[in-house]
């Protein structure tokens, strides 16, 4: 049977890229902090050291959740794992270990040998285990991870500096917090893949990478369908570990009836993706993908999505559980997620100060969902902060825009370690620097250059207003005269809108209010922008607020804060435990103006 990405059940950890031969590592794992940095002093990455691993830890929750088993919430800035894995080499196969995220600087050995390392708590990392592994079929594998609790200048995000959460803060991440898992491969193999849409040309362009230069005679056979439907196909000669090559789709050609192939919220069609390395003939390896055929853009003040104008409404996510803290409870929790989105009549989310698991983008692919995709920012700003940042978000684009769901970039939010950008010109230029660099990883999608305020270039006009009066808000952006005011004014957060040496840099982008809201309807001691006592209240305020912003004819768009509460911020339309606090088709009606 032939495998379909886009059809799948969503439970494979990387689910752009998907070969059958794959074993989840999720689950018990022998665990120990370190808080006196002797592990590697003592040599715990040794097989025989198990003595020192007297915890079990559910992986892939991090130990400060209850679901991990740990639900230490201290300061403990180096954590240890072990696990004993099956794996027999095999002739003309390699053994390769994936770990879908480790906060944030990860060590892992096979059998006491060192497999990799990685720096960056928020992206994937691969280790080949093969030439590593002691005789045998059973074999050790030891991951040491280092996440300094009160470090500043790594990107952090919402991760508390206090060992107690405060204000819009939560606890700490440290380790292991996506899936871990193995996967056998041929020598020759795919390791990446990437695709742009071309419309005018009726064309996929898409870039691959293998794990090595190929031999002579080595072919990539690309194909793509939908359901049924071949759509197009290729095979190109490899002669170097990247390959770039266009795909024809002749049905995309006759514009009156391409509609029913593009991906779009109402319409989320997926493009079956089937790549083949070919070595002499004799195909080595096969991989499934998928891709959605979709363009964005922006033009004359409107956000595109398939050359025509799209308002975004949007919904601030955090992605954040009770009991698991950033990685969801389940699996199935991602895709209830994405339904809970919908269900309450949003058309996008805004993923908060993180990246979101590959499943939850999955869904959000599948089912309909515009992504705005962001990471975690730091808290300062050195020459040591902005090689961080880059590192990182460079990975985080490269892994992350193989997704159509994802249709903007956000690198940096409310000036986050870089507070003091208008007055101090390196905190200026890395945030001129991040939207460049964006740009130069991905031109096929928009870029805000600092969501919020003190923009400095970019191509939306992303603005955070908390004001809980509705009539004010109405009037900030009843028309182009009323934003003009806004933006030439110290903004409704006391901050310039708009950096002044970018007054020309953004003339005609779309604005956006990308945060408003925030009313928390929850018992004392929780916090929010405004609290209300009773569901009436609530849906009054709430209400008003949306009839506001969807009443202006000038607006792209907008974000409401937030979707679910969140420890002690309780400004979500549904509560900790995705219960929504009114009826969701009272929700949808005010979301969406339409009753």
């Amino acid at each position: 049977m032939t495998l379909r990405a886009s059809t799948h059940d969503g439970t494979h950890p990387r689910p752009t890229m998907m070969r059958e031969d794959w074993t989840s590592l999720d689950g018990r794992w022998g665990f120990a902090h370190d808080d006196a940095d002797a592990g590697l002093t003592e040599r715990w990455y040794e097989p025989h050291r198990c003595e020192r691993f007297d915890r079990t830890i559910t992986v892939p929750f991090v130990p400060e959740s209850e679901a991990s088993g740990i639900h230490d919430t201290g300061f403990h800035p180096i954590v240890w794992y072990r696990r004993t894995i099956t794996a027999v080499p095999t002739p003309g196969r390699r053994i390769l270990l994936h770990l879908g995220a480790v906060d944030h600087e990860a060590h892992v050995w096979v059998d006491g040998h060192l497999a990799g390392h990685h720096v960056g708590g928020q992206t994937a990392f691969t280790c080949d285990l093969t030439d590593l592994l002691d005789a045998g079929e059973e074999h050790v594998v030891v991951v040491r991870a280092f996440d300094d609790p009160h470090d500043v200048e790594l990107p952090r995000g919402k991760q508390d500096w206090r060992e107690q959460p405060h204000g819009i803060w939560y606890h700490r991440s440290t380790g292991i917090w996506r899936s871990v898992w193995l996967e056998t491969v041929p020598e020759q193999h795919l390791t990446s893949f990437q695709w742009d849409v071309d419309m005018p040309r009726a064309r996929v362009d898409v870039s691959l990478r293998l794990d090595r230069r190929p031999q002579p005679g080595t072919t990539v056979r690309i194909a793509l369908s939908a359901g049924e439907e071949a759509l197009g196909a290729v095979e190109v000669a490899a002669h170097d570990p990247r390959i770039e090559t266009s795909v024809d789709v002749p049905a995309v050609r006759n514009t009156q009836d391409r509609d029913r192939l593009l991906w779009r919220p109402e319409h989320p069609q997926l493009v079956d993706v089937s790549v083949q390395v070919l070595v002499g003939g004799e195909v080595v390896d096969t991989v499934a993908s998928y891709l959605g055929l979709r363009t964005t853009g922006i033009d004359r003040g409107r956000f595109l999505l398939n050359g025509e104008p799209y308002f975004v409404r949007s919904v601030l996510e955090q992605g954040y559980w009770p009991t698991s803290q950033l990685t969801a409870p389940t699996l199935e929790a991602y895709r209830e997620e994405v339904e809970l989105i919908k269900e309450l009549g949003f058309t996008a989310a805004r993923i908060h100060q993180k990246v979101e698991d590959p499943r939850f983008l999955f869904w959000a692919d599948r089912l309909g969902l515009l992504i705005w995709g962001e990471t975690a920012n730091a808290y300062a700003c050195s020459p040591r902060a902005v090689s961080a940042i880059t590192a990182e978000w460079t990975e985080i684009v490269e892994q992350v825009r193989v997704h159509p769901s994802v249709v903007t970039w956000v690198p940096m939010n409310e000036s986050w370690g870089v507070r003091d950008l208008a007055d101090h010109a390196p905190q200026k230029d890395l945030t001129i620097a991040l939207t460049a660099l964006t740009r130069a990883l991905d031109p096929s999608r928009p870029v805000v250059a600092n969501d919020g305020y003190e923009i400095t270039g970019g191509d939306i006009l992303a603005l955070h207003d908390y004001t809980t009066d509705a009539a004010v808000l109405a009037r900030r952006y009843q028309d182009e005269d009323a934003i003009a005011e806004v933006l030439a004014s110290r903004g409704p957060m006391g901050r310039r809108p708009i950096d002044d040496a970018a007054q020309h840099v953004t003339a005609g982008a779309p604005v956006m209010v990308t945060e408003f809201g925030g009313i928390a309807y929850a018992a004392e001691g929780t916090w929010g922008y405004a609290t209300v006592t009773t569901p009436e209240e609530f849906e009054a305020k709430v209400s008003g607020l949306f009839a506001a912003l969807n009443g202006t004819p000038v607006l792209a768009g907008h974000c409401y804060t937030q979707l679910t509460d969140t420890l002690q911020e309780a400004n979500g339309l549904a509560d900790a435990d995705r219960r929504p606090k009114l009826d969701p088709a009272v929700v949808r009606a005010f979301v969406t103006g339409r009753p």
